[in-house]
């Protein structure tokens, strides 16, 4: 595909912000602005609902051949996604919408993003979602939205499994089995680690070697 920029076009994509990174010393400007926006809701009726967006724009524009000319600042892409989840971060129902695409045909491809029902956010999650949606089974930005998407399932459950773990029961038992996954799943929460040795000492890791003493 060919992106023809018009030269007069000097628009930003969106106003900047500074990032915490270090400064470069030549001058630059924006070209690509792609913005991922993902939100965790508490539903009345005990699930939860994991949204995530992802935009991308440009700040040129070009000839497209499904869209015509797409300006600068309208986005090549705009899709949604929506996971319906419970306490034990199974999946209960799946949502996708695509408003913004390059090609007229990407929206066909939304339906299949219901055969994540049933799978459960965890370890091995990106690799059934794979099965399910991947390649040309799926759409490559919906599928990106799946990471940011199940991390923050975790998020927005948390206070939620605490709770369970106090109270007891058959919710304790879930919460228990999904907090054990964060075990080893990034450097602060090694196994072997002062964080969970603090937070959760039961599921602490010795990092002491083994004594040869009889």
């Amino acid at each position: 595909m060919r992106f023809h920029a018009k030269a007069t076009d000097s628009r930003p994509v969106l106003e900047p912000r500074a990032m915490p990174l270090s400064c470069t010393d030549p001058a630059r400007r924006e070209i690509h602005h792609r913005r991922i926006d993902v939100r965790g809701f508490e539903r009345d009726d005990g699930l939860w609902d994991i949204e995530g967006r992802l935009t991308d724009v440009k700040s040129y524009a070009f000839a497209n051949k499904d869209r015509g000319m797409i300006e600068a600042g309208d986005p090549v892409h705009d899709l949604s996604l929506r996971l319906t989840i419970d306490l034990s971060l199974r999946v209960h129902a799946a949502e996708a919408v695509i408003d913004k695409s390059p090609f007229s045909v990407c929206p066909e491809v939304t339906e299949a993003y219901g055969r994540l029902v049933g799978l459960t956010i965890g370890p091995g999650f990106r690799r059934a979602a794979a099965e399910r949606v991947g390649g040309a089974r799926g759409c490559t930005h919906l599928s990106e939205l799946l990471g940011p998407v199940a991390t923050t399932a975790f998020q927005t459950l948390h206070r939620a499994q605490l709770v369970a773990l106090d109270q007891g029961g058959a919710g304790a038992e879930r919460a228990a089995a999904q907090m054990r996954t964060v075990v080893d799943s990034c450097h602060a929460l090694r196994a072997d680690g002062p964080v969970i040795a603090r937070e959760w000492p039961d599921l602490a890791q010795s990092s002491a070697p083994p004594s040869d003493a009889g």
